[in-house]
């Protein structure tokens, strides 16, 4: 299996942990836990920022001191958008399930820790369509750069069965603004159906790095570099959070030139 792929853990608790330790990179940490009614998950931020995402169902959140009440307004990743929280460095959270809860934690350096704890509510998000013909797209951006954060960038896109994403694909691995930035990426998969696959590619121009793996239901990729189309099969839905950080928070990325065509294509 690819180093690059990610298998989720059975049962409850915390299923996937990403570190920069265990990725062998600097920025990008994810954690996903799996939580039964009446469970309840907390810890200190340290040195990092977390961005707490409710991928599915509800439950109640204190960050920092603040108590922010009941959140989470869908019950699958397909259905509606998220409620996130914002925690700085220097501060810690708890979240206690009232439902079947699906968390994302996405973290990346913070050591400032100079931002309050916040409340990211689905009513906050602004949401956009990319691409045409097979290969629209729909984007949620829940931490995008114009909003307050040391280094993550956050977002989540569905991509319709039989259409790809992520697509021409670009690479943002290059500390060389304004043309592109450098940024570590993770990529959290699911399927709607749950029994699907779909496929993800990741790439370097000169293929020292170029894996391509099917990715199913619960599954991360790791994308420390290159290239990372993906593709949902027929009949499939692909949601994918993305959690995104390097040196500098913006989101620059180059096309790869021999497919840079197909943003001028129908």
């Amino acid at each position: 299996m690819s180093k690059l792929l990610v298998k989720p853990e059975d049962g409850y608790g915390r299923i996937t942990h990403v570190t920069p330790e265990n990725a062998g990179w600097q920025y990008v940490g994810f954690d996903l836990h799996r939580l039964r009614p009446g469970d309840k998950v907390s810890a200190e931020t340290g040195h990092r920022e977390v961005c707490l995402v409710f991928v599915s169902g509800k439950g109640s959140v204190a960050a920092g001191g603040t108590e922010f009440g009941t959140l989470g307004e869908r019950m699958s990743p397909f259905d509606g958008v998220p409620a996130a929280v914002y925690v700085p460095g220097g501060s810690d959270w708890s979240v206690s399930a009232e439902t079947e809860l699906e968390l994302a934690v996405c973290s990346a350096p913070d050591p400032a820790g100079n931002l309050p704890p916040r409340l990211i509510a689905p009513s906050d998000l602004s949401k956009e369509t990319r691409g045409s013909g097979t290969n629209t797209r729909y984007v949620t951006n829940i931490l995008p750069e114009d909003q307050p954060a040391q280094s993550l960038l956050v977002v989540e896109v569905i991509t319709p069965g039989g259409h790809t994403s992520s697509y021409p694909p670009h690479k943002h691995d290059e500390d060389n603004l304004p043309h592109e930035s450098l940024l570590e990426e993770t990529y959290y998969h699911r399927l709607n159906p749950p029994q699907g696959f779909a496929f993800q590619r990741v790439y370097t121009d000169d293929r020292t790095l170029d894996e391509s793996m099917a990715v199913e239901d619960g599954d991360v990729t790791l994308v420390p570099k290159g290239y990372h189309p993906c593709a949902a099969c027929h009949g499939y839905d692909l949601y994918y959070l993305n959690v995104m950080a390097g040196p500098r928070r913006t989101w620059k990325f180059h096309n790869a030139t021999e497919h840079e065509w197909l943003l001028n294509a129908g």
